[in-house]
């Protein structure tokens, strides 16, 4: 099974749409509304069209992720980093390490484009694996009221969250 990252274009967008429906149709903490998210973001400052990938099984569109801008602000300066949201996946090929491979290219991607850091609000299980870390550890703070466990940063290069306290900020498309 060969799979092919590759950056999301304009043809792809209704197909991403029907997957990203697909991927979180049973999830229990959805809103089920995430693919109104991308559209909403696809639209916004935040976007980044390196940053929204698709992964492909013989020409047919299994998976994408999706990192945007954000800030991380205190009282005295801003940080920029990314938010990670979603990683989707067709439901038949969840558990084959396409979503890993997603966020790993992410990763690359991001450094290359000279980010230094990615958040997320995720399953406290699975993404510490690829390198994440409690967000609490670096006194970053989410701007709503979720489990600590659940608020995950990671420095896309050594030292990169040294000087990084503060609260996310979420572009206003997370919120519309």
């Amino acid at each position: 099974m060969e799979i092919k990252l590759r950056q999301e274009n304009k043809d792809d967008f209704e197909s991403v749409f029907r997957l990203i429906e697909k991927a979180f149709e049973k999830e229990e903490f959805s809103d089920h509304k995430e693919q109104f998210l991308v559209e909403r973001l696809r639209k916004s400052d935040a976007f980044i069209s390196e940053l929204s990938i698709v992964a492909e099984i013989e020409n047919k569109i299994v998976g994408h992720i999706l990192f945007t801008k954000l800030e991380v602000k205190n009282e005295s300066q801003i940080f920029h980093s990314l938010a990670l949201a979603p990683v989707s996946i067709l439901p038949e090929f969840q558990g084959k390490g396409i979503g890993g491979k997603l966020i790993l290219h992410g990763h690359e991607t991001a450094k290359s484009l000279g980010y230094k850091s990615v958040i997320l609000l995720g399953h406290q299980d699975y993404y510490p694996r690829f390198g994440y870390e409690l967000c609490e550890k670096y006194n970053i703070k989410m701007p709503f009221d979720v489990p600590s466990e659940n608020c995950m940063v990671i420095a896309l290069e050594k030292d990169a969250l040294k000087e990084v306290s503060g609260e996310v900020v979420y572009p206003k498309a997370f919120f519309e």
